[in-house]
């Protein structure tokens, strides 16, 4: 029996310890948003965070993860009503063309601007290397990621003050 967090709920699952993550998540938990695309960690549409850190799941055994809280797409943004600000912003840019790869970009995303709250081109550039879309997007991912540090930036504290 192997013991999986996943989106904060405990899960026991009678699985191979050596099964890949991905397919324990989709067939076991049930929870479809992360995708198979290449199988060898080359694209990226497999992308969950362990313990907040992006992970390919689609080559990670299911064992060199249990104790850590694995978020997938469906639970970024579960603590607050709504969509995460990273979806939002992948909405209002129109990010996606077929979609199929992006619940990876989102994680790589989500996951960089946790560690980075107001990256540059260069940065996000760099979080998305390895994240393979064929529709060629990458310029609506910078500022679809652009977007939500903004939306998520905390005040400056630099407003001029009214004396009244």
């Amino acid at each position: 029996m192997i013991t999986l967090n996943v989106n904060g709920e405990t899960h026991e699952l009678d699985v191979d310890p050596t099964t890949p993550l991905l397919w324990v998540i989709r067939e076991q938990v049930g929870l479809i948003g992360t995708k198979f695309g290449c199988g060898i960690s080359q694209c990226g549409a497999c992308t969950v965070h362990a313990n907040g850190v992006p992970i390919r799941s689609c080559v990670t055994p299911v064992q060199a993860v249990t104790g850590q809280e694995i978020t997938t797409i469906e639970g970024i943004g579960s603590d607050e009503p709504g969509l995460h600000a990273v979806q939002q912003a992948w909405i209002d840019e129109q990010v996606p063309q077929c979609g199929y790869c992006q619940s990876g970009q989102i994680m790589a995303a989500v996951a960089l601007l946790n560690n980075n709250p107001a990256p540059s081109d260069a940065d996000i550039d760099a979080a998305m290397n390895g994240s393979i879309c064929g529709c060629g997007t990458s310029s609506r991912i910078r500022r679809g990621s652009k977007r939500a540090a903004a939306a998520t930036a905390p005040a400056s504290g630099t407003e001029e003050t009214v004396n009244g």
